[in-house]
């Protein structure tokens, strides 16, 4: 009974722990958007121009003030989390994701020391996706502290019932195989996303379905992967490297489209996985909707902003699955 009630009291911090996180991405790509120049008035010529000089000191405005206290609430909650799970007598399934949440928020601490200079890519490139492993790794202590997930062999809440077990057989091995394919091109699609973000290529294509009449990136695109580069200077319009960045983003949403949206369906068919599945299956329409929204608009910062957040919900929603 007592460790029932200290993984209840796991779950619900590490659930605020997962909407605060989700808070911090947001707040991250908001401020980090409009920084860049999204939805200034001389649009899009104003567009990274803060790479033309050297960086000033940040202004504190509200929603500046708003993500430094969350994201200094988050260290706050990750470590008393990883306490609770390591305390005697410890719960080693909830225990290593909260212990790497503890790392990656420390890391993320660390990076913000740099994280002024927008020039530098690496720092923001980071940055980004430290933001999503954050959603996603409270996300999988919530999940690891459920009282199903205690019991050797259980898999979910339902799993332990007799009339349930009826009706979800176990999974095809095939189906897993592919929702696992899936899950490395999502995560490859956004790595290229955050990519996109920290060299401030969002120009380099704004049309859809091709590239300025390009579908697969050029030969002298490819040295965009090779590097992170210090930038000097706002990259042009239409840059061969931008144009890649873009060109195998939207390949592998594509991909990822394909491979988790066959899983995702498969999977309804699953008492087991159905909510997650349809969950997932939502999510991932929102997302691809959102990018050519997003691209169709014009890099409005609004869609820009909440294609990040749906990127962080989705990585998160598949876990769920990928648990099951």
């Amino acid at each position: 009974m007592r460790q029932l009630r200290r993984l209840r009291q796991i779950r619900k911090i590490a659930g605020l722990l997962t909407a605060l996180s989700l808070l911090v991405v947001l707040l991250s790509a908001w401020l980090r958007l409009d920084a860049a120049g999204l939805g200034c008035a001389d649009w899009p010529a104003c567009y990274a121009q803060l790479l033309s000089s050297e960086p000033t000191a940040q202004t504190f405005g509200p929603l500046r003030l708003l993500h430094r206290a969350a994201a200094s609430l988050a260290l706050l909650l990750a470590c008393y989390l990883a306490w609770l799970c390591w305390r005697r007598p410890s719960l080693p399934s909830p225990a290593g994701p909260a212990s790497v949440l503890v790392m990656l928020v420390l890391a993320l601490a660390v990076l913000g020391l740099w994280s002024s200079d927008p020039r530098l890519v690496l720092v923001a490139f980071l940055n980004i996706l430290g933001g999503l492993g954050l959603v996603s790794f409270s996300w999988r202590v919530v999940l690891a502290s459920t009282p199903g997930e205690m019991v050797p062999g259980a898999q979910c809440g339902h799993c332990g019932h007799a009339e349930d077990r009826e009706h979800s057989p176990r999974s095809p091995i095939w189906r897993s195989l592919v929702l696992r394919l899936g899950a490395a091109a999502l995560s490859l699609t956004m790595i290229l996303g955050a990519l996109i973000g920290a060299r401030y290529e969002a120009l380099a294509c704004r049309s859809l379905p091709d590239c300025a009449g390009h579908w697969w990136p050029t030969a002298a695109g490819w040295a965009v992967l090779q590097e992170f580069a210090v930038l000097a200077s706002p990259p042009p319009t239409g840059e061969a490297g931008g144009l890649s960045l873009h060109l195998l983003h939207r390949w592998g949403a594509l991909l990822t489209l394909v491979l988790l949206g066959s899983a995702g369906w498969q999977a309804l068919a699953d008492v087991a996985t159905r909510k997650a599945a349809a969950a997932m299956l939502l999510l991932l329409t929102a997302q691809v909707s959102l990018g050519v929204l997003t691209v169709i608009s014009g890099l409005t910062l609004w869609l820009a902003v909440a294609h990040a957040g749906c990127a962080a919900v989705l990585l998160a929603t598949l876990v769920s699955l990928l648990r099951r």
